[in-house]
């Protein structure tokens, strides 16, 4: 009866040993706080954990892993197993997928968004680049077209952005000072004390992000219209981590990346429903800019920052024309 009480007993610690190891548990490095921006990351981890019955789960930390700005540097050297992060935070650890930030890329909507950021995601040079920080692209942050908002008298006319200091990255920034503005760089959680302060006129973010991060709340007015492109933020896991998968868990992670995107769509969708409600609620100007100054800004901050990044990033040794021409023939594509 002993023998078989012991043997039981180890039958059991076995059982539980292996149901430990089985167990997966992976810690996503975000930042600022929940928002339309990290919806499908939420979703994903709550997917994740459904279909594995909880024996995979994602910790998702807003803040408290990393500083944003160093979210891929923390991949590399495993700090954890997933993260985001933006392009233009650092543009010469990620050149490749820089072209989906060049402005006037003619982006309309985030369906178009994500089918271009996927396919760029898919080419083998992105793929080479990101294996250098151990990085493997899972799924894009959607984003629409980005605007302004600032304060004192609307600037809705081409020759009013000269000198004007504006918080933008990445290809939006240049597009910005190829019409005499002075971009910075701040980061998105620094971007409300910089215009508190007067340190920026103005700040260019996406609907979610003036609302997430509180410039909306210093705004006199807001350009409904100006769209000169958006940001890429993609999510990003560990390569080592993503191969240490078991297979039914790299499946479920796979399989769930569509639907998070459709979950984060609707979501997205939603917020810009009701923006202009929050735009009256504020008290924010709804400034529309006239064709003629549209057409005036892309003709100096379109064609030619393309032209100048296919060709700096060609010196550099990636494939930039293909990479500009894969954009095109996807958006293409999307709308047929």
């Amino acid at each position: 009866m002993k023998t078989l009480l012991g043997r039981t007993a180890i039958a059991l610690v076995a059982v539980s040993f292996a149901a430990e190891a089985s167990a997966t548990e992976w810690n996503v490095s975000v930042w600022g706080k929940r928002r339309a921006f990290t919806e499908h990351i939420e979703k994903l981890a709550e997917l994740v954990a459904e279909k594995s019955g909880g024996d995979f789960t994602m910790n998702v930390s807003y803040g408290g892993l990393s500083k944003n700005t160093e979210n891929l540097d923390g991949i590399s050297i495993g700090a954890f197993e997933m993260a985001q992060f933006c392009a233009g935070y650092h543009a010469d650890k990620n050149r490749a997928i820089t072209v989906l930030e060049l402005p006037f890329l003619g982006v309309n909507t985030l369906a178009e968004e994500v089918a271009v950021s996927h396919a760029v995601y898919a080419h083998p040079a992105v793929a080479d680049e990101m294996a250098q920080w151990g990085a493997k692209m899972l799924m894009t942050s959607p984003m629409p077209q980005y605007n302004l908002v600032g304060t004192g008298e609307p600037r809705d006319e081409l020759s009013e952005f000269d000198g004007m200091r504006v918080r933008a990255t990445g290809g939006l920034g240049r597009a910005f000072e190829a019409v005499g503005g002075v971009p910075t760089s701040v980061t998105s959680s620094e971007a409300y004390q910089a215009m508190q302060s007067g340190v920026v006129d103005t700040v260019a973010f996406a609907q979610h992000a003036h609302l997430s991060f509180g410039t909306i709340n210093e705004a006199d007015w807001w350009t409904a219209n100006l769209n000169p492109g958006t940001v890429n933020c993609p999510v990003v896991v560990n390569i080592d981590a993503y191969e240490s998968l078991s297979d039914e868990h790299r499946a479920i992670l796979d399989e769930s990346v569509p639907e998070s995107i459709d979950y984060y769509l609707s979501n997205y969708g939603e917020l810009l429903k009701k923006w202009d409600s929050v735009l009256d609620e504020k008290g924010v100007q709804k400034v529309m800019i006239s064709d003629e100054e549209l057409a005036a800004f892309k003709e100096k901050a379109g064609a030619p920052i393309h032209q100048a990044w296919i060709e700096e990033m060609s010196a550099q040794g990636l494939p930039a024309q293909e990479l500009y021409d894969l954009v095109n023939s996807t958006l293409a594509d999307a709308r047929k």
